[in-house]
């Protein structure tokens, strides 16, 4: 049989190898607690339009429904938060920070497979689940169960040392791992991260409303923006890193080079006057795909409609033609609000329903 002291062991050697800074075992059992304060938040709505969330419930909460005869989840965590490079002003949006480089799906992917494959060859038959994100593992609960972090007012799981600015993956194995204690840190009185929520987003301490979170309006929502929450955006064209920066156990230090990418900062009337098929192509291999080429066109020109620049006119002005309403809707937004009424009056005349009329009417009422 094999050994499991030899396994934790290869374990924590082979993360370590593949740049994971933190490591835990957790025993499988039941997630009461947790998933009590799981069904409460998606019975309130706050998941937002992500139904896979409610449909893989029972498989988030049971591991051994995606690898039968498991008992121990081994939780991972690799930082993603490199410095940010120097604002270069003018007409360009901020990426949150885990979106520079490559896509973290295909990132942690690779490595946990990586693992897989090593533990294989040294140990034989050893079942195993490997998860990123994308799959229906309750990683944020495991990981705190496993001491790899403590689960901040913010819902981010907090590496000491690292801060909020982590990835976590899980390996699901089908043998008993000697458990790794829960760390017994955690916010404390501190709470700077609901004050700082551009949208109020975090409603109550661990607790997050996914309809006005920056994250999923710029990322995962395809509609329209609210028109109230548009301003909130700044300049941020996809994502918000508001909650980590603010996290006093926030240190961005990573130098991973699959993070280390050019995108911290877009062009966002280059973006706007890329064709979709070019731009589409452009993102292969991004995070920034994830929002495609409609969600990325949409945001910037709320974007720059926050930046009230008559410079991107011009840019906004094709978008004003573009053959999608969402961004025509967004363009004839953001072209008011820097001084383009004269463009938002054509666009009308030849398209009334671009805005609706009290939208129209409460952008103009602002740039009087």
């Amino acid at each position: 049989m094999n050994d499991p002291t030899a396994i934790a062991e290869a374990l924590r050697e082979l993360a370590t190898a593949e740049g994971f800074v933190a490591v835990g075992f957790a025993s499988i059992g039941p997630l009461e607690r947790e998933g009590a304060r799981l069904e409460a938040w998606l019975t309130e709505g706050f998941q937002a339009d992500m139904d896979w969330m409610t449909r893989s419930l029972p498989e988030r909460l049971d591991p051994r429904r995606l690898l039968p005869g498991a008992t121990t989840v081994t939780a991972l965590a690799l930082p993603c938060a490199p410095r940010r490079p120097p604002d270069p002003g003018g007409l360009t949006g901020q990426v949150a920070r885990y979106a520079w480089g490559r896509d973290y799906h295909n990132v942690l992917g690779k490595r946990l497979r990586n693992m897989q494959r090593t533990l294989a060859g040294r140990f034989g038959r050893l079942g195993s689940y490997a998860s990123v994100d994308s799959r229906p593992v309750f990683e944020r609960a495991w990981a705190a169960r496993a001491g790899v972090g403590f689960s901040g007012r913010s819902t981010h799981q907090v590496v000491p040392g690292y801060g909020p600015g982590v990835l976590l993956a899980t390996l699901i194995l089908d043998v008993a791992l000697e458990p790794t204690p829960p760390r017994e840190v955690g916010c404390g009185t501190c709470a700077r991260c609901l004050g700082a929520c551009p949208t109020g987003a975090l409603v109550a301490p661990g607790r997050l409303d996914a309809r006005r979170c920056l994250s999923w309006l710029t990322i995962e929502h395809s509609g329209d923006l609210p028109e109230a929450l548009r301003p909130a955006l700044g300049r941020r064209v996809f994502g918000c890193d508001v909650c980590q920066e603010t996290c006093p156990h926030d240190r961005p230090q990573t130098t991973d080079p699959a993070f280390l990418g050019p995108h911290a900062w877009l062009d966002l009337p280059a973006m706007l006057l890329r064709g979709d098929e070019a731009l589409e192509h452009d993102l292969t291999g991004s995070p920034l795909k994830r929002a495609g080429a409609m969600g990325l066109k949409r945001n910037a020109c709320v974007v720059l409609g926050n930046l009230g620049d008559p410079a991107a006119l011009p840019a906004l002005e094709v978008a004003l033609a573009h053959p999608a309403g969402l961004i025509r809707r967004h363009a004839a937004w953001g072209a008011a609000r820097c001084g383009g009424r004269g463009l938002v009056a054509a666009a009308l005349a030849r398209e009334p329903e671009i805005p609706t009329a009290a939208s129209l009417a409460a952008v103009l009422a602002a740039t009087d």
